[in-house]
């Protein structure tokens, strides 16, 4: 069939099932966006910032497992959508972004809004493609959302300069892709997964250490089944958060820098770590050299080049998590005696029992752990959370009761700030009848505030607790620690009055200062089912702990800090 590019590109997204499309619009896609008037296909949402559209598609991927895709023009639309790829990039989430360019007589000539979108992109991509003949645009898309889901997940650009988007050609889409230099390890070796078994027989005190890559592969229940035959006790990096369920006996809790003290000193104790889709980032690990130094290490990754990158692993294996893990539960079953780890479930016990996670309530001033903890009393599983970056986001990790697997979205890699309110609005999209909250503070807020805009104009009600204390509170927290209290530019007294700003673009706002103003607000914008800011006022200097100073071995946390108001 002869069509434009601009309708390939339309008719490529309806073959792939995509129903949501997030973006800007330029001169350069300018053809692309004519076609989407046309069409019925698909629904497009107008951000306003390429930034949050590429967030937003990234919200949207991580809650429905699905490839998220955005839409920019060249120039600067694209180098406003680069921080969007890179987030998306550290997190392993599947994305395609296409990008308008110039037309390829222009390319390389400075020309208006032109910019080397492929070499910009190579450091934060999968894959990226710079399409120069409208016969190869078919077999480009189609390969892009390939590349995207498949492997370890990851963003892919398409470039397509506008000459191409005008240009008719032959639509002829594939139903499959055979790309030589691309065979991602699906099953992992056998005899490997039957010697990491056997160890797990044989160890005393080992530990299952869930990461990510179980979410993205769809393996939680079967990380769950192996848990619970083996009765091996388990910890979940930040990105891992819902995998076990909250209330979980085998769960001890998060691991790392804030992880809690009976996950940091289970690590630092076993003699067999379980990795199962983490990649030991340095958050996680401390120090190195003593990070889990009585373990042999089993590393489960999709990904070769992540295993043996950072630690030493006695036993490698490559392959999907899912396929691996049914595997390992196959040979397992008959062979654990799961009485073997009691004794060291008791010593786990013990450490949690001494430093449970726990913070000082107060009547007086909130306390931004309670807030958190009252949301998921009041919202709990029914909720998809997503935050912002800084000690909100590390509260959320630590004392939200996370059920489920897609449940927690926010952005651990990278660590950008402006990433949870276009990241609710994805996830929102992909979940209408899910109640989807943004814990947020009132740093991170303002870095995308605009699509206050966009979640008014298509009616989706997120709602964004802006955890308030006129700090940029984790960069503050280390001042307090390592800079002698020298607040440098992280002081945010001065501020938007946020619940008018809210009003002001057709939202809801609230100003909260007690326990029954934050359960009525809470309620009340749930009730209304409208983009809501609930701006809530918690105590300036309170701290998130435990905390490992960086570089530092896990089992030296600071539990405590006395901090003079």
């Amino acid at each position: 069939m002869k069509m434009s590019g601009a309708q390939m590109i339309c008719e490529a997204l309806i073959a792939e099932g995509v129903t949501t499309v997030f973006g800007y619009p330029g001169g350069a896609i300018m053809n692309v966006y004519d076609e989407i008037y046309k069409q019925t296909g698909f629904e497009h949402i107008l951000n306003r910032h390429e930034q949050a559209a590429v967030h937003a598609a990234d919200g949207y991927a991580r809650a429905t497992g699905e490839v998220g895709v955005a839409m920019v023009t060249s120039g600067p639309g694209f180098t406003n959508a680069v921080t969007g790829l890179a987030t998306a990039y550290m997190d392993s989430i599947p994305l395609v972004v296409i990008s308008g360019q110039v037309p390829l007589s222009l390319i390389g000539t400075d020309g208006f809004q032109e910019i080397d979108a492929v070499g910009i992109s190579r450091p934060c991509t999968k894959h990226n493609f710079l399409v120069y003949d409208i016969k190869e645009l078919p077999r480009i898309l189609k390969e892009a959302f390939y590349i995207a889901k498949t492997g370890r997940a990851g963003p892919v650009l398409v470039d397509v300069p506008k000459d191409i988007t005008a240009q008719i050609g032959e639509f002829n889409y594939p139903t499959t892709v055979n790309i030589e230099s691309y065979k991602p390890t699906i099953k992992g070796n056998e005899k490997q997964i039957k010697k990491a078994v056997d160890a797990i027989v044989k160890a005393k005190k080992p530990l299952l250490y869930i990461g990510g890559g179980t979410i993205l592969s769809n393996a939680s229940d079967l990380v769950k089944e192996f848990a619970s035959i083996t009765q091996i006790p388990a910890v979940e990096t930040l990105m891992a958060r819902g995998v076990m369920g909250a209330t979980n006996p085998l769960l001890l809790g998060m691991l790392g820098m804030h992880g809690n003290y009976s996950s940091n000193m289970a690590m630092s104790e076993t003699d067999l770590v379980i990795s199962l889709g983490a990649r030991f980032d340095d958050r996680v690990t401390g120090k190195l050299s003593e990070f889990a130094k009585y373990a042999k290490i089993i590393h489960v990754d999709i990904d070769p080049a992540n295993i043996g990158k950072l630690v030493s692993v006695d036993y490698p294996i490559v392959g999907d998590l899912s396929f691996v893990i049914s595997k390992m539960i196959e040979l397992i079953k008959d062979e654990v005696n799961p009485d073997r780890y009691h004794a060291w479930r008791d010593i786990l016990a013990r450490y949690n029992a001494l430093h449970p996670l726990k913070y000082d309530d107060s009547d007086d001033v909130l306390k931004p752990q309670w807030v958190i903890e009252q949301i998921g009393k009041l919202v709990g599983e029914k909720a998809i959370i997503t935050s912002d970056v800084g000690q909100h986001q590390m509260w959320a990790a630590q004392f939200y009761p996370f059920d489920r697997p897609r449940q927690w979205i926010n952005s651990g890699g990278l660590g950008t700030m402006g990433f949870g309110f276009p990241a609710a609005l994805g996830a929102k999209r992909g979940f209408p009848e899910k109640t989807v909250i943004n814990i947020t503070g009132d740093g991170s807020i303002l870095m995308n505030v605009q699509e206050l805009v966009t979640a008014s104009e298509y009616k989706i009600p997120v709602i964004n607790v802006i955890l308030n204390n006129n700090f940029l509170g984790m960069v503050r927290q280390w001042q307090t620690f390592f800079y002698e209290k020298r607040y440098s530019s992280t002081d945010l007294s001065y501020q938007p009055n946020f619940k008018a700003l809210a009003e002001a673009c057709g939202g809801i706002g609230y100003d909260v200062a007690t326990k029954e103003e934050f359960d009525e607000a809470l309620l009340d914008a749930i009730a209304k089912d409208r983009v809501a800011f609930i701006n809530v006022s918690v105590n300036r200097f309170e701290n998130v702990l435990p905390m490992v100073p960086a570089g530092g071995a896990l089992y030296n946390m600071m539990l405590e800090h006395k901090e003079s108001k």
